[in-house]
């Protein structure tokens, strides 16, 4: 990919629903398998060198950082959100001027053809920011991606926020992108945390670059399996029996 290209991978995550009696490790560090969830997401982007590529670490960061030597790295701390998590990433990528692609160290099922079709897309449209989307039928509980009367980007919203014919776009944002680096910093600035939870989301800085004349697309490249995260033990067992299923193939 060049040396254009940088990635941030958010691993700050404590996974308070995941944890159980003697386990106490970040949520990237519980096993599928038996190897760490953040390290299927590595290998996915092994396209990169190691140098590349920051981990945003947080809860027990040094059991990340440890097992993870080769990689920067940034802290989050305390953890106010997915636009926070970016924020945070931005010391180790000082300089750099170039596409910075953000995923998540909790989706160990994305692969590495997905993230190049992705930067691809990106590079070939000359967006300031494409994300990621995958078309599925069932009623997932993920933000839709709107687009226009062209089939251009439009906006993202949100599944609680869903109108009823809101509902019945099939197309759902997978929350991994890619920016333009001046775009991403100029929009993370401008984030601010309206909401309940009172963090600041990367999901509003597409919106935030198309309102100010950027270009924003979206690559409808992940399938419905690659977009599961894991928040629970039983979402952990389904990616087990994924990962498995894998290997057998």
């Amino acid at each position: 990919m060049g040396d254009k290209v940088k990635a941030v991978v958010l691993a700050a995550g404590k996974g308070t629903r995941l944890r159980t009696e003697g386990i106490d490790l970040p949520k990237v560090m519980r096993e599928a398998a038996g190897r760490p969830l953040l390290d299927y997401v590595l290998k996915a982007l092994d396209f990169l060198e190691a140098k590349d590529i920051v981990l945003v670490a947080g809860y027990r960061r040094e059991a990340v950082l440890s097992a993870y030597p080769a990689y920067p790295f940034a802290v989050q701390e305390p953890q106010l959100g997915t636009g926070h998590a970016a924020q945070c990433a931005r010391e180790a990528l000082a300089g750099f001027d170039g596409s910075i692609l953000i995923c998540y160290g909790d989706m160990p099922l994305m692969r590495r053809e997905t993230f190049t079709s992705l930067l691809a897309l990106h590079a070939r449209e000359g967006n300031d920011c494409t994300l990621l989307s995958a078309v599925s039928d069932e009623a997932l509980p993920y933000g839709r991606v709107v687009r226009d009367g062209a089939g251009a980007f439009s906006r993202i919203v949100e599944d609680k926020d869903c109108t009823p014919e809101e509902k019945k776009i099939r197309e759902l944002n997978v929350g991994v992108y890619v920016f333009e680096s001046a775009a991403l910093w100029r929009a993370l600035e401008q984030l601010r945390p309206n909401n309940a939870q009172g963090e600041y989301y990367l999901t509003d800085a597409p919106s935030y670059i198309l309102e100010r004349g950027g270009k924003v697309g979206a690559c409808p490249a992940c399938t419905p399996e690659e977009m599961l995260g894991v928040n629970t033990i039983e979402q952990l067992q389904q990616v087990e029996a994924l990962v498995r299923a894998r290997g057998r193939a």
